[in-house]
Parts: C-alpha cells; structure tokens; sequence
C-alpha cells in the first residue's frame, strides 16, 4: 500500500466552502478509483480552519492515476484560493497494517 498524508490549512472565511469540495473528492476518490482504498478527512480539534488528508491507495501507481482525475482537478482549482499555505504532504509505502490486511479490513465499498 501507499499511504499520503496531507496537512491543509484553509483561510478564514473559507472552511465552509472547502469542507464541501474536499468531501467530494474524497467522495469520488474512493469510489470511482479502484486503487484508492481509502480517503480520510480529519478537522484539527485546535485549529478548525486546518484538515488532515489520510489516503491509502494499491501503490504509487493509483496515487499518481488519483492526480489525473477529473474530481481532483475540481477540488484543486475550486480551493487554491482558499489556502492559507501550499499543502504539506507526507508520503510512502504503508509498514503495517499488512497490505493483504487492508484490503479484507477496511477497503471502503
């Protein structure tokens, strides 16, 4: 598995129009990219205007395929002008769960 972490910080007066578009493409993500297995989205308890991506995806491959797609080129161009920052993103080969673990537990159907 490939997992993406992602760290966004949203400008003020925008949460209300970014949580609507990001949910779509998390949406969308997981259920029209056979390689995404999942698509997190976690408001901070501290900062609201700050969201975290978790993202699992088959391999880079379906990540990479996940950057082609038409859901996230929206979800890209509707928020660029909402960021307080460029996103922060860490990536990388899952260490556990087992990848043959992922797909029985928790791939989203």
């Amino acid at each position: 598995m490939y997992v993406v972490v992602v760290t966004i910080d949203i400008k003020a007066g925008f949460k209300d129009r970014f949580v609507p578009a990001i949910l779509e493409n998390a949406r969308s993500s997981v259920s029209r990219e056979p390689g995404c297995f999942r698509f997190d989205v976690i408001q901070d308890e501290k900062d609201s205007n700050r969201i975290y991506l978790y993202e699992v995806y088959r391999d880079r491959a379906a990540f990479d395929a996940h950057c082609t797609m038409p859901h996230y080129f929206a979800w890209r161009d509707a928020v660029k002008d909402w960021l307080a920052a460029p996103p922060v993103l860490g990536c990388g080969p899952n260490v556990f769960p087992a990848d043959g673990d992922w797909e029985r537990r928790w791939k989203a159907r």
